[in-house]
């Protein structure tokens, strides 16, 4: 510990504040905790959105990254650019690092996909990680890599940089067990290492919504969607996969409207979720099915309580983004799964669900019926074996952060 203080200094940092409803339940899971915990500690936000962060949380937040320079077409300019003012710049973001870590206990980097590359460059996110963790170690810092999920990482650069981050770590553990075999697959050392569940399975229970009145409604099926392109992240590519998975959950939604099922639909990215909403809509006005006389409910939400209270309306939920999925264990609901990562897998096969997961980009309409029906038929058998699995979650988390916080005095 840097000093003798009663009260400590604890900073986060990660994609916060920028419109991804996961990272955003990672995070409020975290500091609820901590603040029961640690009541005395100073806590602080390194991110991505810390306007968003600041006002969310009433903490200080702090850029991960300085804004951009605006792009320069001429590749002389460019360069020249680089060299006279992005270097000296970089140094300057250092300096800032530092200067922001320079009183703190311990930073702790927790969720946000950070260890993969699904959507991220090692030029990116990759690089930001080692500069803190470095920064951390200067300012003689505690490191702590908390639940965080890894893999694959397809770049060899960000595989170099999250090793090289990782071994600055005092403290390292996974929200799964893939994560673990992943590293230890590209020769990073796990022996001391440890498994706990995702932090969002530490929710605070008040934050649960009361189920609400259905008003003679039917069944409401929570429908996940996501815009997704490929393992990438990427839409560099063709579009066939894109347009592929929208065709087929058309198609899905089209077979529950005409079985009587209501439909909710549910986002986890703010911002990259639009797409798939208005591309999906448009879909189904062609196929004949009027939004405004339908059994669909498209209310995006903007914040992760709305997703749980969106979440808690439903009866059963089919979704592809891992909060979504996670979010409804939480609330042991009943879950398909239409996997776009690794990590989606890997919770859904931890709850004994595996036989209600497919692949995204092999999505097959007529499994997925069959899924689905075999979700709903036997929902009164998987809710207590789902909300089992989810205390269990609870409990081991518990011991987390008993584990990382009980050498910081309050």
């Amino acid at each position: 510990m840097k000093s003798n203080s009663s009260r400590r200094k604890i900073y986060f940092l990660g994609i916060f504040g920028s419109g991804n409803l996961g990272n955003e339940a990672t995070l409020s899971a975290i500091l609820s905790n901590l603040r029961r915990l640690l009541p005395n500690a100073e806590i602080a936000c390194i991110c991505s959105g810390p306007r968003e962060t600041a006002a969310e949380h009433k903490i200080p937040a702090f850029p991960m990254k300085e804004k951009p320079l605006s792009p320069v077409r001429n590749r002389f300019v460019r360069s020249l650019r680089r060299i006279f003012v992005g270097i000296p710049m970089e140094f300057y973001r250092w300096y800032k690092a530092i200067s922001i870590l320079k009183d703190a206990d311990m930073l702790v980097m927790t969720g946000t996909g950070m260890l993969g590359d699904f959507g991220i460059l090692s030029t990116s996110l990759h690089y930001e990680i080692v500069k803190w963790s470095l920064a951390a170690k200067l300012c003689r810092c505690e490191l702590l890599f908390v639940s965080v999920g890894a893999g694959p990482l397809r770049s060899r650069s960000s595989r170099i940089l999250v090793k090289f981050a990782l071994r600055l770590a005092d403290y390292r553990s996974y929200r799964d067990a893939f994560s673990k075999e992943y590293l230890e697959g590209i020769n990073f050392d796990t022996r001391r290492d440890f498994v706990f569940p995702d932090l969002a399975f530490s929710l605070p229970r008040t934050l649960i919504p009361s189920r609400p009145d259905r008003d003679g409604r039917g069944t409401v099926v929570g429908v996940g969607i996501m815009t997704y392109h490929n393992r990438r992240d990427s839409s560099e590519s063709d579009d066939s996969v894109y347009s592929g998975y929208l065709e087929n959950l058309g198609e899905f939604l089209a077979w529950l409207i005409e079985r009587g099922y209501v439909v909710r639909l549910l986002i986890g990215d703010a911002v990259y979720d639009q797409p798939v909403r208005r591309d999906l809509r448009r879909l189904l006005e062609g196929k004949g099915i009027d939004y405004g006389v339908s059994r669909i409910i498209d209310e995006p939400a903007s914040s992760m309580e709305e997703v749980l209270a969106q979440l808690a309306a439903t009866d059963i939920v089919v979704a592809s983004r891992f909060h979504n999925v996670l979010l409804a264990l939480y609330l042991d609901k009943p879950v398909v799964a239409i996997s776009y990562h690794e990590k989606v897998e890997a919770l859904m096969a931890g709850f004994g669900l595996s036989e209600y997961c497919q692949d995204i980009e092999n999505m097959n309409v007529e499994r997925l019926v069959g899924q689905f029906q075999a979700a709903e038929k036997c929902a009164q058998v998987l809710k207590p074996r789902i909300e089992e699995k989810t205390e269990v979650c609870r409990t081991a988390l518990e011991e987390q952060y008993a584990r990382i916080f009980a050498s910081t005095p309050s």
